[in-house]
């Protein structure tokens, strides 16, 4: 197939594809929205950046345009869940786009937001409801939503959404659902739970593949820096400088660290935002309109941005901290190198950090050309306890420096000073030092 008019699809929808500029369908559309359309279930595997969105998203619109028939209150017909907010909020203006002259009504329900304000909107019912789990099911248990009208299901990320412990709220969401009705789940990697999900919530999927799991996109030119940590910060600023103007996100481990980063970089006269768990929707919204639109041109980002932004003009994703689960590289270079561009994404790896990089290289069955430096021999990062309040604490069990009230690793910059409880003699962690007795007098 060349073109989505051979797809079969109802003639408004092709309208909206025009006027967007959609012309030829990609690899994961071309094979999954017949089979979609065909009502088998799908088990979508490609990566990031290949147009999974309209994959599920087409077929779901065209069976809604044939039977328009108006929602009851409170209730969904279809049901997209998402492991992020900036990501339901990608899709449901990806469809929003599809069914601007259309009758069919799109909800967005996500943490961060009024609660109240969703309420209200659900009560009128919609045709699709894309949410992330957890605010879901705050809704579900309020009674302000009935999922039993829902017959197709989409699962969008599924891998992340299992990193987040996802299997528990699918568990809760799935009894509540309509039956029989079409599951569609889509994922840029298949770990071993992803076999699972796939066997228990859907009935003979039909396998899409259009790329091994842990591929890149074709487009994506990877590098590697070796250095050491504190060389981090010179690297990055020289690498900026080199191409000013150009879109480039940042990936950090940490939200404290991505924050601290984000301020050094305002603060030496870059247009820099960041993007992170401690931020309200409101400030990730801002910050990523403002990279959307070049405003801001570096975009300081922990991995909820690896999934959740799409963006073509973004020329390079630079991997400042690697990401402790593999998996998560290759949905941060996803993005870039988007619809049809070319991007380079540029890693920098210090000693404590060469394990992280073999897990990578391993996965994605390459070895990522070095630009700079020597691959130095693997040093066992010191153990701390991850930060738990206050920003993250640092860069966490990796050695960072502690900060914003967090556990952070121990700051080795300060010399072979031990750190405050450190173990004495008994060799307990964190063990209170034993008071000597006072020497008996006349012994």
């Amino acid at each position: 197939m060349f073109d989505f008019d051979m797809l079969g699809l109802q003639p408004a929808l092709n309208a909206a594809l025009a006027h967007n500029g959609f012309k030829e369908p990609t690899p994961i559309q071309n094979k999954a929205i017949p089979l979609a359309m065909e009502g088998h279930d799908i088990l979508g595997l490609a990566q990031t950046g290949t147009g999974k969105t309209l994959a599920f998203g087409l077929p779901l619109i065209d069976h809604l345009l044939a039977n328009p028939a108006k929602p009851a209150p409170k209730t969904a017909k279809s049901l997209i869940l998402a492991p992020t907010r900036e990501l339901v909020n990608q899709i449901a203006d990806g469809l929003r786009k599809l069914t601007l002259n259309t009758n069919v009504h799109i909800i967005t329900v996500v943490g961060g937001q009024s609660i109240n304000r969703q309420i209200g909107a659900l009560h009128r019912g919609c045709d699709i409801l894309v949410a992330t789990p957890g605010r879901l099911i705050d809704l579900m248990d309020r009674g302000s939503v009935n999922l039993s009208t829902v017959k197709h299901l989409v699962l969008d990320e599924a891998d992340q959404m299992l990193d987040l412990g996802f299997i528990h709220a699918l568990r809760k969401i799935a009894p509540k659902l309509g039956t029989p009705r079409q599951t569609m789940l889509f994922s840029a990697t298949m770990p071993k739970q992803m076999e699972e999900l796939s066997r228990a919530y859907l009935t003979n999927p039909q396998r899409v593949q259009v790329s091994p799991p842990g591929k890149a996109a074709d487009k994506v030119s990877q590098s590697v820096h070796f250095m050491d940590k504190a060389a981090k910060p010179r690297k990055l600023r020289d690498l900026l400088t080199n191409d000013l103007g150009a879109l480039t996100l940042v990936f950090c481990r940490t939200k404290h660290g991505a924050e601290k980063l984000k301020n050094g970089l305002e603060k030496d006269g870059f247009s820099a935002a960041s993007i992170h768990g401690n931020k309200s929707q409101g400030q990730r919204d801002r910050a990523i309109k403002g990279f959307r639109d070049g405003t801001t041109t570096i975009l300081v980002a922990t991995d909820v941005a690896a999934r959740g932004i799409d963006i073509p003009g973004v020329s390079y994703v630079i991997n400042y901290d690697l990401p402790e689960v593999p998996d998560s590289y290759v949905h941060r270079i996803g993005r870039t190198a988007r619809a049809g561009l070319e991007g380079q994404a540029i890693a920098f790896c210090s000693a404590e950090e060469v394990d992280l990089l073999t897990q990578i290289e391993r996965l994605m069955k390459i070895d990522i050309p070095v630009v700079s430096g020597d691959r130095p021999a693997a040093v066992s990062a010191p153990k701390s306890r991850r930060g738990n309040g206050g920003g993250g604490g640092g860069n966490g069990a990796r050695g960072g420096r502690p900060g914003g009230g967090g556990n952070g690793g121990q700051n080795r910059s300060r010399g072979p000073k031990p750190a405050f409880g450190a173990a004495p003699a008994n060799g307990k962690p964190g063990a209170k030092p034993r008071r000597r007795k006072p020497a008996r007098q006349g012994a």
